[in-house]
């Protein structure tokens, strides 16, 4: 695994309320959150988790997202979305193989179409979900932003189980938390100086992996709650570092790019 780095960066940040995050809590109380997106390097071809918001988001967010834009604000500058970055850090977009989606919502789909060689990997229920979702859920999604045409996709459904590994080595496993949405995954990366659970939404912040709080945005209540007691015990087992999807006080502290796990 010394060949394979975790790097962190970060699209920006949203501005949302606090029941968004923590349900019930703090309700009409403005709260922002990091936007964060990670990169892979593996000799079998790069891996890119989410991206993070569109490039568009940082020019007219208003035309792209809609009225939801007036309700979950991205703070982002020109030049923060993925791609962008991924070559302003010397990496070559044309390298990355996979984009892996943990879910399909706004603030997740920055990667999607971005890279010419990549395919992506998504629970089929996500995509599926995402493109007929519940009315109360709808406003999360950009339809734009999946749903066309020559795409590449490896729909993962419940014939792969809750556990897939990416490349058959062990490095990169996909592993099926609902909760926060239908079809929601999380990560498993093991690199060179150690394991790393990348939680995603299944725990926006460590007031959910610790128990202290509901997630505010969710499908299901019991499938979020399962999902982390399932993700703890992943975690303990691989003694992995725990990186929640959109902590605000723990993102400063952790090693960002050029840094890397």
């Amino acid at each position: 695994m010394s060949d394979i780095r975790l790097h962190l960066f970060q699209t920006g940040t949203l501005g949302c309320r606090r029941q968004d995050i923590y349900l019930n809590q703090g309700l009409g109380e403005p709260y922002e959150i990091p936007v964060p997106w990670y990169l892979i390097t593996h000799p079998r071809g790069h891996v890119v988790i989410d991206g993070g918001f569109p490039g568009i988001c940082a020019t007219d967010p208003q035309a792209h997202w809609g009225p939801i834009a007036d309700v979950f604000v991205p703070r982002m500058q020109a030049g923060q979305d993925c791609a962008a970055q991924m070559r302003a850090a010397g990496f070559d977009p044309a390298d990355v193989r996979t984009v892996l989606l943990s879910h399909l919502h706004l603030d997740h789909t920055g990667a999607i179409g971005m890279f010419p060689n990549a395919r992506h990997v998504v629970q089929r229920a996500a995509l599926d979900y995402a493109l007929a979702p519940d009315w109360f859920c709808a406003g999360a999604f950009v339809r734009a932003d999946f749903d066309r045409p020559n795409l590449d996709w490896c729909l993962l459904d419940e014939a792969w189980g809750d556990f897939f590994d990416l490349y058959g080595d062990g490095a990169i496993t996909c592993i099926r938390s609902p909760g926060h949405t239908v079809g929601h995954q999380s990560f498993l990366v093991r690199s060179g100086i150690g394991a790393t659970l990348l939680a995603i939404d299944a725990a926006d912040t460590m007031d959910h992996w610790e128990h202290r709080a509901l997630p505010g945005a969710v499908t299901s209540v019991t499938d979020a709650v399962r999902s982390v007691a399932k993700l703890r015990a992943v975690a303990d087992r691989a003694q992995a570092r725990v990186i929640p999807g959109h902590d605000p006080d723990l993102w400063p502290t952790l090693a960002q790019h050029p840094a890397f796990y």
